[in-house]
Protein backbone atom coordinates (compact mmCIF):
# COMPACT_ATOMS: atom_id res chain seq x y z
CA UNK A 1 0.00 0.00 0.00
CA UNK A 2 1.69 3.25 -0.98
CA UNK A 3 1.71 6.25 1.60
CA UNK A 4 0.69 10.06 1.58
CA UNK A 5 2.15 12.28 3.68
CA UNK A 6 0.77 15.15 5.44
CA UNK A 7 2.77 17.80 6.43
CA UNK A 8 1.18 20.59 9.23
CA UNK A 9 3.46 23.17 8.33
CA UNK A 10 2.55 25.96 10.43
CA UNK A 11 3.04 23.57 14.05
CA UNK A 12 6.89 23.02 13.30
CA UNK A 13 7.08 27.02 11.69
CA UNK A 14 5.66 28.06 15.41
CA UNK A 15 7.75 26.00 17.30
CA UNK A 16 10.51 26.98 15.24
CA UNK A 17 9.59 30.66 15.85
CA UNK A 18 9.70 30.05 19.50
CA UNK A 19 12.64 28.03 19.95
CA UNK A 20 15.71 29.76 17.70
CA UNK A 21 17.19 32.65 18.70
CA UNK A 22 16.67 36.03 16.53
CA UNK A 23 20.32 35.80 15.05
CA UNK A 24 19.20 34.36 11.28
CA UNK A 25 18.21 37.40 9.00
CA UNK A 26 17.57 37.98 5.33
CA UNK A 27 19.27 40.16 2.99
CA UNK A 28 17.59 43.17 4.20
CA UNK A 29 17.71 42.09 7.84
CA UNK A 30 14.69 40.92 8.54
CA UNK A 31 14.52 37.85 11.12
CA UNK A 32 14.56 34.54 9.77
CA UNK A 33 15.06 32.05 11.84
CA UNK A 34 11.32 30.26 11.55
CA UNK A 35 12.12 29.47 8.18
CA UNK A 36 15.82 28.08 9.41
CA UNK A 37 13.79 26.01 11.86
CA UNK A 38 10.99 24.83 8.84
CA UNK A 39 14.05 24.20 6.67
CA UNK A 40 16.33 22.18 9.12
CA UNK A 41 12.79 19.92 9.62
CA UNK A 42 12.14 19.50 5.99
CA UNK A 43 15.63 18.51 5.58
CA UNK A 44 14.95 15.98 8.90
CA UNK A 45 11.79 14.76 7.35
CA UNK A 46 12.82 13.96 3.67
CA UNK A 47 16.20 12.45 4.73
CA UNK A 48 14.06 10.18 7.23
CA UNK A 49 10.70 9.44 5.46
CA UNK A 50 11.69 9.66 2.10
CA UNK A 51 8.43 9.94 0.61
CA UNK A 52 6.81 9.46 -2.21
CA UNK A 53 3.45 11.45 -2.35
CA UNK A 54 3.69 14.24 0.33
CA UNK A 55 1.94 18.17 1.34
CA UNK A 56 2.62 20.49 3.12
CA UNK A 57 -0.46 22.37 4.11
CA UNK A 58 -0.20 25.65 5.63
CA UNK A 59 -2.68 28.09 7.63
CA UNK A 60 -3.05 31.23 5.54
CA UNK A 61 -4.93 32.87 8.81
CA UNK A 62 -5.98 32.90 12.11
CA UNK A 63 -9.31 34.85 11.59
CA UNK A 64 -10.69 34.08 8.35
CA UNK A 65 -11.96 30.80 8.78
CA UNK A 66 -15.49 29.27 7.86
CA UNK A 67 -15.29 28.71 11.97
CA UNK A 68 -15.22 32.30 12.23
CA UNK A 69 -18.57 32.92 10.88
CA UNK A 70 -19.98 30.13 13.01
CA UNK A 71 -18.56 31.26 16.61
CA UNK A 72 -16.52 34.36 16.40
CA UNK A 73 -14.74 33.54 19.32
CA UNK A 74 -12.79 30.41 17.82
CA UNK A 75 -8.95 30.93 18.31
CA UNK A 76 -9.88 34.58 20.18
CA UNK A 77 -7.43 33.31 22.53
CA UNK A 78 -4.84 33.00 20.40
CA UNK A 79 -2.45 36.33 19.33
CA UNK A 80 -2.27 36.53 15.68
CA UNK A 81 1.52 36.38 14.23
CA UNK A 82 3.57 39.49 14.18
CA UNK A 83 4.12 41.21 10.72
CA UNK A 84 7.76 39.82 10.69
CA UNK A 85 6.36 36.27 10.91
CA UNK A 86 4.05 36.43 8.47
CA UNK A 87 6.89 37.21 6.15
CA UNK A 88 8.49 34.17 7.65
CA UNK A 89 5.70 31.73 6.51
CA UNK A 90 5.72 33.00 2.70
CA UNK A 91 9.53 32.07 2.96
CA UNK A 92 8.28 29.06 4.51
CA UNK A 93 6.00 28.00 1.48
CA UNK A 94 8.55 28.92 -0.83
CA UNK A 95 11.34 26.71 0.64
CA UNK A 96 8.43 24.05 0.43
CA UNK A 97 7.85 24.21 -3.20
CA UNK A 98 11.37 24.61 -4.16
CA UNK A 99 12.54 21.43 -2.36
CA UNK A 100 9.43 20.08 -4.71
CA UNK A 101 6.63 19.73 -2.47
CA UNK A 102 2.91 21.05 -3.12
CA UNK A 103 1.86 23.90 -0.73
CA UNK A 104 -1.66 24.27 -0.18
CA UNK A 105 -3.15 27.24 1.82
CA UNK A 106 -6.74 28.59 1.63
CA UNK A 107 -8.45 31.86 3.26
CA UNK A 108 -11.35 30.11 4.59
CA UNK A 109 -10.13 26.51 5.42
CA UNK A 110 -7.41 25.86 7.81
CA UNK A 111 -4.70 23.42 7.18
CA UNK A 112 -6.09 20.51 9.25
CA UNK A 113 -9.17 20.61 6.21
CA UNK A 114 -6.73 20.64 3.69
CA UNK A 115 -5.19 17.08 5.04
CA UNK A 116 -8.45 16.27 6.16
CA UNK A 117 -9.55 16.29 2.60
CA UNK A 118 -6.20 15.09 1.13
CA UNK A 119 -7.04 11.76 3.76
CA UNK A 120 -10.12 11.20 2.46
CA UNK A 121 -9.38 11.54 -1.47
CA UNK A 122 -6.39 9.65 -0.89
CA UNK A 123 -8.39 6.38 0.93
CA UNK A 124 -10.23 6.33 -1.90
CA UNK A 125 -7.39 5.48 -4.35
CA UNK A 126 -6.21 2.75 -2.02
CA UNK A 127 -3.32 4.75 -0.03
CA UNK A 128 -2.99 4.90 3.70
CA UNK A 129 -2.08 8.54 5.09
CA UNK A 130 0.40 9.54 7.67
CA UNK A 131 0.05 12.95 9.15
CA UNK A 132 3.01 14.36 10.56
CA UNK A 133 1.89 16.54 13.22
CA UNK A 134 1.48 16.64 17.42
CA UNK A 135 -1.83 17.70 17.01
CA UNK A 136 -4.50 15.32 18.98
CA UNK A 137 -7.61 16.48 16.81
CA UNK A 138 -6.07 14.78 13.88
CA UNK A 139 -7.23 11.68 15.67
CA UNK A 140 -10.26 11.79 14.51
CA UNK A 141 -8.71 11.02 10.46
CA UNK A 142 -6.57 7.82 11.66
CA UNK A 143 -8.61 5.14 9.56
CA UNK A 144 -6.99 1.50 9.73
CA UNK A 145 -3.83 1.86 8.00
CA UNK A 146 -3.07 5.50 8.77
CA UNK A 147 -0.81 6.91 11.66
CA UNK A 148 -0.14 10.27 13.00
CA UNK A 149 3.69 11.16 13.66
CA UNK A 150 4.51 13.54 16.31
CA UNK A 151 7.80 13.74 14.03
CA UNK A 152 9.83 15.84 16.89
CA UNK A 153 9.45 12.78 19.83
CA UNK A 154 9.39 10.32 17.11
CA UNK A 155 5.70 8.82 18.28
CA UNK A 156 3.34 7.10 15.98
CA UNK A 157 -0.06 6.31 16.66
CA UNK A 158 -2.41 4.16 15.00
CA UNK A 159 -6.25 3.69 15.75
CA UNK A 160 -5.49 1.98 18.80
CA UNK A 161 -2.98 4.28 19.57
CA UNK A 162 -5.51 7.42 19.27
CA UNK A 163 -7.68 5.01 21.37
CA UNK A 164 -4.96 4.50 23.99
CA UNK A 165 -4.45 8.45 24.13
CA UNK A 166 -7.63 9.73 24.27
CA UNK A 167 -9.81 7.09 25.64
CA UNK A 168 -11.85 7.07 22.31
CA UNK A 169 -11.72 5.65 19.09
CA UNK A 170 -11.13 7.96 16.13
CA UNK A 171 -14.31 8.13 14.81
CA UNK A 172 -15.55 9.56 18.91
CA UNK A 173 -12.93 12.01 18.55
CA UNK A 174 -14.82 14.78 17.59
CA UNK A 175 -17.54 13.83 19.63
CA UNK A 176 -15.29 13.78 22.77
CA UNK A 177 -13.75 17.09 21.39
CA UNK A 178 -17.65 18.33 21.12
CA UNK A 179 -17.96 17.53 25.56
CA UNK A 180 -14.43 18.52 26.93
CA UNK A 181 -13.79 21.64 24.92
CA UNK A 182 -10.41 22.56 23.29
CA UNK A 183 -8.18 25.66 25.27
CA UNK A 184 -5.70 25.68 22.48
CA UNK A 185 -8.74 26.41 19.87
CA UNK A 186 -11.28 28.30 22.40
CA UNK A 187 -13.48 25.41 21.22
CA UNK A 188 -15.78 25.85 24.66
CA UNK A 189 -17.20 22.29 24.96
CA UNK A 190 -19.33 21.50 27.92
CA UNK A 191 -18.03 23.04 31.27
CA UNK A 192 -16.99 20.77 33.82
CA UNK A 193 -17.18 17.64 31.40
CA UNK A 194 -13.51 16.44 31.46
CA UNK A 195 -11.60 13.71 29.25
CA UNK A 196 -12.52 10.57 31.63
CA UNK A 197 -16.17 11.62 31.80
CA UNK A 198 -16.42 12.37 27.81
CA UNK A 199 -14.93 8.99 27.31
CA UNK A 200 -17.05 7.06 29.89
CA UNK A 201 -20.10 8.70 28.24
CA UNK A 202 -18.90 7.41 25.02
CA UNK A 203 -18.06 4.02 25.59
CA UNK A 204 -21.16 3.56 26.50
CA UNK A 205 -23.18 5.65 23.87
CA UNK A 206 -20.99 5.89 21.08
CA UNK A 207 -21.76 9.03 20.04
CA UNK A 208 -22.87 12.50 20.81
CA UNK A 209 -26.34 12.48 19.40
CA UNK A 210 -26.95 8.97 21.08
CA UNK A 211 -26.16 10.69 24.44
CA UNK A 212 -28.54 13.76 23.50
CA UNK A 213 -31.39 11.60 22.03
CA UNK A 214 -30.33 9.17 25.63
CA UNK A 215 -29.90 12.35 28.02
CA UNK A 216 -32.35 10.55 30.66
CA UNK A 217 -30.25 7.96 31.17
CA UNK A 218 -26.93 9.00 32.54
CA UNK A 219 -27.60 9.85 35.88
CA UNK A 220 -28.26 5.59 36.32
CA UNK A 221 -25.07 4.75 34.87
CA UNK A 222 -22.29 3.46 37.35
CA UNK A 223 -19.72 6.54 37.54
CA UNK A 224 -18.78 9.36 40.26
CA UNK A 225 -21.12 12.67 39.72
CA UNK A 226 -23.01 11.08 36.75
CA UNK A 227 -26.05 13.02 37.95
CA UNK A 228 -24.10 16.20 37.96
CA UNK A 229 -22.95 15.40 34.03
CA UNK A 230 -26.17 14.84 33.03
CA UNK A 231 -27.59 18.58 34.06
CA UNK A 232 -24.47 19.68 33.06
CA UNK A 233 -25.22 18.63 29.18
CA UNK A 234 -28.95 19.19 29.70
CA UNK A 235 -27.66 22.43 29.64
CA UNK A 236 -25.11 23.11 27.44
CA UNK A 237 -26.92 20.96 24.51
CA UNK A 238 -26.47 23.92 22.10
CA UNK A 239 -22.86 24.10 22.92
CA UNK A 240 -22.15 20.64 22.70
CA UNK A 241 -23.79 20.70 18.85
CA UNK A 242 -21.57 23.77 18.25
CA UNK A 243 -18.76 22.62 19.25
CA UNK A 244 -19.23 19.30 17.46
CA UNK A 245 -19.19 21.23 14.11
CA UNK A 246 -16.04 23.27 14.98
CA UNK A 247 -14.40 20.20 15.77
CA UNK A 248 -15.18 18.66 13.18
CA UNK A 249 -12.34 18.42 10.05
CA UNK A 250 -13.49 19.39 6.82
CA UNK A 251 -13.78 15.94 4.68
CA UNK A 252 -14.68 17.42 1.11
CA UNK A 253 -12.43 20.24 -0.06
CA UNK A 254 -11.24 20.72 -3.53
CA UNK A 255 -8.50 19.49 -4.23
CA UNK A 256 -6.05 20.23 -7.43
CA UNK A 257 -5.83 16.50 -9.51
CA UNK A 258 -5.70 13.30 -7.26
CA UNK A 259 -3.61 11.80 -5.31
CA UNK A 260 -0.44 11.55 -8.15
CA UNK A 261 -0.78 15.39 -8.31
CA UNK A 262 1.07 15.61 -4.90
CA UNK A 263 3.75 13.20 -5.81
CA UNK A 264 7.15 14.36 -4.28
CA UNK A 265 9.29 16.49 -7.69
CA UNK A 266 12.39 17.19 -8.14
CA UNK A 267 13.66 20.15 -6.02
CA UNK A 268 14.50 22.74 -8.45
CA UNK A 269 17.96 24.10 -7.46
CA UNK A 270 18.39 27.41 -9.28
CA UNK A 271 15.26 28.64 -7.22
CA UNK A 272 16.61 27.20 -4.21
CA UNK A 273 19.49 28.63 -4.41
CA UNK A 274 18.33 32.31 -5.54
CA UNK A 275 15.88 31.73 -2.13
CA UNK A 276 18.80 31.04 -0.10
CA UNK A 277 21.10 33.48 -1.38
CA UNK A 278 18.32 36.16 -0.18
CA UNK A 279 17.55 34.42 2.99
CA UNK A 280 21.78 34.45 3.84
CA UNK A 281 21.79 30.39 4.52
CA UNK A 282 24.61 29.16 5.05
CA UNK A 283 26.67 25.84 3.14
CA UNK A 284 25.26 23.14 5.47
CA UNK A 285 21.80 23.58 5.06
CA UNK A 286 22.59 24.42 0.90
CA UNK A 287 24.38 21.05 1.33
CA UNK A 288 21.40 19.15 2.59
CA UNK A 289 19.02 20.45 0.17
CA UNK A 290 21.03 19.68 -2.31
CA UNK A 291 21.31 16.12 -1.49
CA UNK A 292 17.42 15.94 -1.54
CA UNK A 293 15.75 13.95 -4.40
CA UNK A 294 12.58 12.09 -4.33
CA UNK A 295 13.21 8.08 -4.15
CA UNK A 296 16.73 8.64 -2.68
CA UNK A 297 18.91 9.41 -5.54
Amino acid sequence: MQTLHLIDSSLYIFRAWHSLPDEFHDVDGAPVNAVQGYTRFLCDFLERARPTHVLAAFDESLVSSFRNAIYPEYKANRELPPPELKVQFAYCKQVAAALGLVVLADEQLEADDLIGSAVEMARKQSFRSVIVSADKDFGQLVGLHDELWDFSKNERWDAHGVKRRLGVRPDQVVDFLALTGDAVDNIPGVPGIGPKTAATLLAHFGSLDALLARIEEVPYLRFRGAAQACAKIKAHREQALLSQRLSAIVLDAPLPGGVDALRWRAPDHAALDALFERLRFGPLTRSRCRQLAPGGA
